[in-house]
């Protein structure tokens, strides 16, 4: 089913953000050890950092990572590689416009960098693993940022501007990278030609990224992924944002019920909840789908209701959890669920 629907900002509260660390602005490298983090830059003043380890959405839960900064009340940042190469054996995955179009609606400062090193992976002889960002470069954005005095919106439309130079000085990293270890990257050219697209400016970086994302969002639509199970129909959703921005999503089940939408995130686990960071990827769904003003679908407008479906392999007994993960369950239901808007279903699956 094609979707389509309309937004014009986010309003979430976050409850089951996990208490961050704190790391002096002079260990930001030791700091990047951990997924999400509070910088302190001065008695008065820090900023809440999350990273992605790849600049694709689907790799490494980057939204559990992003979710978990949602609830400090200063500046959140993001740090997003603007391509990663594990190697020609691997991956490469580039930097999306609808990523940072979608930081800039939650309120968050993305810097988008850049690997700098990389080890030789020692069970493929193809591939490259355990790769760092440049942090001197990092620490310097940070401190603009700090200093910066408009919204995520503007400094992200800025960073988009500076594009092809952070790609292109990415590309000639993994040169460098690739010449030590005795690695082959994936092709030079294709990344080249990629980085003259993004040379001629953003309406060509977004034209590039909708195009991909379509083909993205088509692709999922059609495959059922082991972390979900699901029930009724899938949903190609796309959500048009006063930022001029265009979201390419899906929706794992679609169902129509009278004047209203249901727009059902599921997450599977084979034991009795899903992981936190299934869920918490989910929640940022939420965010989006708790804000929607209007969906349009089968030739009608309809009333968006969000649902998390959480499905699992065996019976389910809150008692059964573990303090920790029945406080989280507690929290999920009792407050971010309810005072955000979105309905959560509980169902046992094989």
């Amino acid at each position: 089913m094609d979707l389509f629907a309309e937004i014009t900002g986010i309003s979430y509260k976050p409850f089951l953000c996990r208490e961050l660390d704190s790391f002096p602005f002079a260990d930001l490298e030791t700091a990047f050890l951990n997924s999400a983090f509070i910088l302190n830059a001065s008695a008065n003043s820090g900023v809440a950092v999350s990273w992605w380890v790849s600049a694709k959405r689907t790799r490494s839960y980057p939204y559990a990572r992003v979710y978990d900064t949602l609830g400090f009340p200063g500046k959140k940042i993001t740090v997003i590689p603007v391509f990663k190469d594990e190697g020609a054996g691997g991956d490469r995955d580039f930097l999306q416009w609808d990523t940072v179009s979608l930081m800039s609606l939650l309120g968050v400062y993305a810097i988008i960098a850049y690997y700098a090193d990389a080890e030789r992976n020692p069970r493929y002889p193809d591939k490259i693993t355990n790769q760092t960002f440049d942090i001197p470069y990092i620490g310097d954005k940070v401190e603009e940022i700090l200093s910066y005095q408009s919204d995520p919106l503007h400094w992200n439309l800025r960073q988009v501007g500076e594009i092809a130079q952070i790609a292109h000085t990415a590309l000639e990293s993994y040169g460098e990278i690739s010449n030590r270890l005795g690695v082959e990257m994936h092709s030079r050219a294709v990344a080249e030609r990629r980085i003259e697209t993004l040379r001629k400016g953003r309406d060509e970086f977004i034209s590039l990224s909708r195009g991909l994302a379509e083909d993205a969002q088509r692709r999922e639509t059609i495959t059922e992924q082991p972390k979900e199970r699901v029930a009724g129909e899938k949903g190609s959703l796309t959500i048009h944002n006063y930022l001029g921005g265009r979201y390419y999503l899906t929706v794992d089940e679609v169902e129509l019920a009278g004047d209203e939408i249901h727009l059902i995130e599921a997450k599977h686990n084979r034991g009795v909840l899903p992981a936190s960071g299934d869920i918490k990827d989910a929640l940022i769904k939420m965010a989006l789908f708790t804000n929607l003003e209007r969906v349009e679908a089968a030739g009608g407008v309809y009333n968006p209701v969000p649902i998390l479906k959480l499905t699992s392999g065996r019976p389910f007994n809150p008692a059964a959890l573990s303090r920790n993960r029945r406080r989280f369950w507690e929290t999920l239901t009792s407050r971010e669920a309810r005072e955000n808007g979105f309905r959560i279903r509980r169902e046992q699956s094989g």
